[in-house]
Order: C-alpha cells, then structure tokens, then sequence
C-alpha cells in the first residue's frame, strides 16, 4: 500500500469515442452521445404508499461537450449542489444544481471511476473515489485535488498481485476511518484508520453468514449513533448484510431476484438502487425499506409482497423508466436523484415525491 498526496499520472481511457455527425455538411467530427427522451407531460407515478414520485422532466440533461458513460455514483454536498460520478475521463465529475444545471467538471484520470462516497472531517468535506481499472481508492478534495492514494493492501495477504484487487466502494465511519469494499476483486471489506493504515480484513467470497459475494457497495447505519452498524451489499446472494464495525457479522436481509448495488439513509427509511433482476428478465428500479427492514415501496417495481410466513416475495420490475439503477442522492426534499450503469450514455434521472 502507498499513501501519498501528488496527482496520479494521466491515463489514456479506451472508452473514449468521436462519432461522425453526418447532418453536418462539411462533415466535421464531433462528440455525439445519445440523449434521453424527457418523460412525456403527466409522467406516471412510481411506488408505493407513502414513497411514491414522478420523474422530472430532462434533469441534468447536458451537451456533448459534457459527456458521460457509465454514471456510477452521486453525493449531495453541504452547499447542496449534486456531484455525479462516471467513467467518461474527459470530466470524471460532474457538478449540478438542484435544478440540474451544469455548475463545473474535473478529473481525467480515473477511467475505471467506481464508488463514489462525501466525508466530513471537522467542517471539511472530501471526497473517496475508487477506480477498479487503476486498482485504487483516491481520496480528493471537492475541486479534484488528491490528498490520498491508496494501492492494494498487499499487507493484509489476501493479494499477489495489484490486479486482483478492484475495489468498488469506500465507507467513512464516525471515528474517521473507513472501509473499502474490494466489491469485484476478493470482496473483502478491508479496514483502515482515518491516516489510511490497513487494520484488518473481513467478509470475502463464500458460503458464510460472515461471506459476502459481491459486496458492491454500502454504506453505515447511522439510525442508531450509539451502536453504529456497517450494511453492506451481498449482491450475487440478493442480500443485504450487517456487521459491526470491527467486523462482526449481525444478520442477513433477503431481497429476492433483485441484484442490491448501494445503500443510502435517509431518517429511518433505507433507499437501494437494484441494478436488475437476478432472473435475468429485466433491468432495475429502487426500493425503499423502513425501520424495520421491510420493502414499503419498490419505486418502478411491482408493490411488495409477503407470505403468509411473513417471507418477503421476489421482486419484479414494472416501469422501463430505470436501466441499471446504481447509485443514488436523498436530498432535503426526499427527492431522489439516479445515476446508471449502461444506460447508453444517458444522464441521471431525478424522482420528486409526491
């Protein structure tokens, strides 16, 4: 592992595509990307209860001199603009109003640009990005400058070579450390220290209450500040799962066919971007869970269903508005914001409640 705070070379990206824009006459070459078509007037709405929204008209929607690939993660900082995260290495991030009006880019470097988390250090915010590509976790300033890298943690043994290593998400604590989720390397949850010292590893592939298959993304319970939890995602087993924070495991919840990519709270309630279908028949939507740890709304998802074993029933999709539903913002106004994996290059969707 090494920690250090100069900018990280530049990398060509293989993503990167001009296509040729034939309307023009003089035959140019300019970026093109597809746009999404704007929800028609009288959008429908999706959930259920007391979790249902519409979606907003063209949010975010942008020019081809800002484009995007895979948009892998969102965070709303204190000021309340919406930061996305994508792969596209021509602007890394992308900063938006609540409106979604474009606010500024950075970052060229970061090809395999992942898993997308804001910290508070005393007042201060900062970001954890990892790259699965670069097999490393970058922690940055707002504005793109990086005051951390970390490489493979070779010293927790559990890694030959840099490239086995592809992490996927970072989880701050509340004492400043924090966990990396080497969600499509080892899925180990790997500790650190807030200095980036590696303490410990936990979790991995298996069969194992304490096993995690593909632990892609997660986040801490914070409902409890007494007893703080980490919940992460077991997304190969449809699962969630909870641990202490030292590591130990506490429970599994079970989200038939459905394919969990991250977990976001927002008050009691728990927001989870599915990515698709474990059956294989069709994308994602979003799934709202209380206090409790029930589904009380699958927002684009048929309305949850529980046996007479209290057991709860698979999930299924019903609305093609999502296509691979993979991070997501719950801002003030419980508004929520989507950014999507494969997508054909389409901006994030943003839901009002209503």
């Amino acid at each position: 592992m090494s920690k250090h705070s100069s900018s990280p070379s530049s990398f060509s990206s293989s993503r990167r595509s001009f296509l040729k824009n034939t309307a023009l006459a003089a035959g140019a070459c300019l970026l093109h990307r597809p746009l999404r078509a704007a929800p028609a007037a009288g959008p429908e709405v999706l959930g259920q209860g007391a979790y249902r929204y519409r979606a907003v008209p063209g949010w975010g929607v942008l020019d081809g001199h800002t484009p995007v690939n895979d948009c892998h993660g969102m965070v709303e900082d204190k000021r309340g603009r919406i930061l996305l995260l994508t792969n596209e290495s021509r602007n890394n991030v992308i900063i938006y109003d609540k409106s979604g009006r474009l606010l500024g880019t950075w970052g060229h470097d970061f090809p395999g640009a992942h898993g997308f988390k804001l910290v508070n250090e005393n007042g201060e915010e900062m970001l954890f990005i990892t790259d699965y590509d670069r097999h490393q976790v970058f922690k940055t300033t707002l504005d793109g400058r990086i005051l951390m890298t970390l490489d493979a943690p070779f010293e927790s043994g559990a890694f030959a070579r840099a490239e086995q290593y592809k992490p996927t998400d970072v989880i701050p604590a509340p004492n400043g450390d924090f966990y990396v989720l080497d969600g499509y390397g080892t899925s180990l949850i790997l500790h650190y220290t807030a200095a980036g010292e590696f303490k410990k590893a936990f979790g991995g592939r298996g069969k194992g209450e304490g096993n995690v298959n593909e632990v892609h993304g997660g986040t801490i319970d914070p409902r409890d500040p007494a007893n703080p939890t980490l919940l992460v995602t077991s997304r190969q087993d449809c699962m969630l799962k909870r641990f202490t924070l030292d590591g130990q495991y506490v429970e599994s919840i079970f989200l038939p066919n459905s394919l969990p990519c991250n977990v976001v709270f927002k008050g009691d309630a728990i927001y989870i971007p599915q990515l698709r279908m474990k059956d294989g028949k069709s994308t994602g939507f979003l799934t709202v869970m209380d206090f409790h740890n029930r589904v009380v709304s699958n927002p684009g998802g048929a309305p949850p269903a529980y046996g007479p074993d209290g057991a709860l029933q698979p999930l299924e999709r019903t609305s093609p508005l999502f296509t691979h539903p993979h991070g997501i913002v719950v801002d003030e106004e419980e508004s929520i914001y989507v950014a999507q994996w494969n997508s054909g290059q389409t901006y994030p969707i943003k839901l009002a409640r209503v």
